[in-house]
C-alpha cells in the first residue's frame, strides 16, 4: 500500500461507505477476489445499519472471504450477476429462502452495466434465448435469430479496485484486477474507488488511465495487499 499524496478526493473506508444507505444498489467489482474493494466490504460489515442491500457483482466472493462476509453477516438481500457457485454460503441462502438470486449470462452482465454507464436504455442479444433466464422478456426476431431484450442496469453507488489513482481521481488497474471496474465506475450515482496508491497529478501516464477522474467521487485506501496469492490485511 502507498503513501497517500493530499487529495481532496480521499476519505476514510468509513466515512466512504457513511455515503451509502439500508437497501441500497451498490455494484462491487472483483472476478472470484481479484480486483476486489476489500477494504470497503470491511467498513460496510462494521456498519451494521447497512442493510438489505442489492449486490451487483459476478459473484459473492467465497465463504468468508470478500463479499462472502456481507452474505454472513446478513446485509445482503439479494444478488445480481453470473457465477454465485464459487461461494457455498450463497447456495445456500439462496435454497434457504435468504437470498433472492438474479441470473446474467456474463457476456449480458457486463453489456447491461456498460450500457447503463452509456445511457443505453436496453439492448438485443441472442444469448439466452429458450432458457429460463428468457423467462419475461421481451423477444424480437432479427433475421432468422431470436433475441431477447436485456434492460440496462445501474446502481446508487459502485464500489470499485484499482492499483493507483492520482489525487484527481484518475485510476490505472492492475492486470486481470481490472476486470468488471472500470464498467462499474461509470453506472452508478456514486463511485467510491479502493487504491493501492495515490500520486501526484501528472504522475501517471496518460495512455495507462482507463477511468477518468470524472467518473470517481471518492478515493480510499486499501488495508490490503497479496502476499503469495492470498490478500492479507496489513497490520
Amino acid at each position: 500500500m502507498g503513501v497517500a499524496a493530499k487529495s481532496e478526493k480521499l476519505q476514510s473506508p468509513e466515512e466512504a461507505v457513511g455515503l451509502l444507505r439500508e437497501g441500497n444498489s451498490i455494484m462491487v467489482g472483483g472476478f472470484g477476489l481479484c480486483g476486489t474493494p476489500f477494504t470497503l466490504i470491511d467498513a460496510i460489515q462494521n456498519e451494521p445499519s447497512i442493510r438489505n442491500l442489492t449486490i451487483i457483482s459476478n459473484n459473492l466472493g467465497e465463504a468468508g472471504k470478500g463479499l462472502g462476509i456481507l452474505l454472513q453477516s446478513g446485509q445482503i438481500k439479494k444478488a445480481v450477476g453470473s457465477y454465485f457457485t464459487s461461494n457455498r454460503d450463497a447456495v445456500k441462502a439462496w435454497k434457504d429462502g435468504l437470498l433472492e438470486i438474479e441470473l446474467y449470462p456474463q457476456g449480458s452482465f457486463v453489456e447491461a452495466i456498460r450500457a447503463g454507464g452509456a445511457g443505453i436504455a436496453a439492448f438485443y442479444v441472442k444469448t439466452g434465448v429458450g432458457t429460463e433466464l428468457a423467462n419475461g422478456k421481451e423477444e424480437r426476431m432479427f433475421g432468422a435469430e431470436r433475441n431477447i431484450l436485456i434492460e440496462a442496469i445501474r446502481a446508487n453507488a459502485s464500489l470499485i479496485k484499482a492499483w493507483k489513482a492520482d489525487t484527481l481521481g484518475n485510476l490505472i488497474y492492475s492486470k486481470s484486477a481490472r476486470n468488471f471496474n472500470p464498467a462499474m465506475a461509470t453506472a452508478a450515482d456514486l463511485v467510491i474507488a479502493e487504491v493501492d496508491e495515490i500520486v501526484p497529478a501528472g504522475c501517471l501516464d496518460p495512455e495507462q488511465i482507463v477511468t477518468p477522474h470524472h467518473f470517481v467521487d471518492v478515493l480510499v485506501l486499501s488495508s490490503y495487499e497479496k502476499v503469495g496469492g492470498v490478500y492479507v490485511k496489513n497490520s
